[in-house]
């Protein structure tokens, strides 16, 4: 199953870069343009959850913008609120 282009060319990551993603059809995949980002397309919808999302190979985000903070917590949760 395949996503619709129009849907294609409006979609971005959802990480606060919010770059480009680009489709691989026979993986089934889109990659983000910036960080690298690997989010799965499942039944034709594409899963832009980043903690779904696989790392690149090196198993870190390319950007310094979107590394994982010192200790293993996300920026979100640090401080004990989201």
């Amino acid at each position: 199953m395949s996503v619709d282009p129009a849907l294609l060319s409006i979609l971005r990551c959802p990480d606060e870069h919010h770059a480009e993603l680009t489709l691989d059809a026979e993986a089934q995949t889109l990659t983000c343009t910036s960080c690298g980002r690997i989010f799965e397309i499942r039944d034709g919808i594409p899963v832009l959850l980043l903690d779904e999302a696989r790392l690149p190979e090196g198993g870190a985000p390319v950007t310094g913008d979107s590394a994982p903070v010192a200790g293993g917590e996300s920026p979100l949760t640090e401080g004990g609120a989201a």
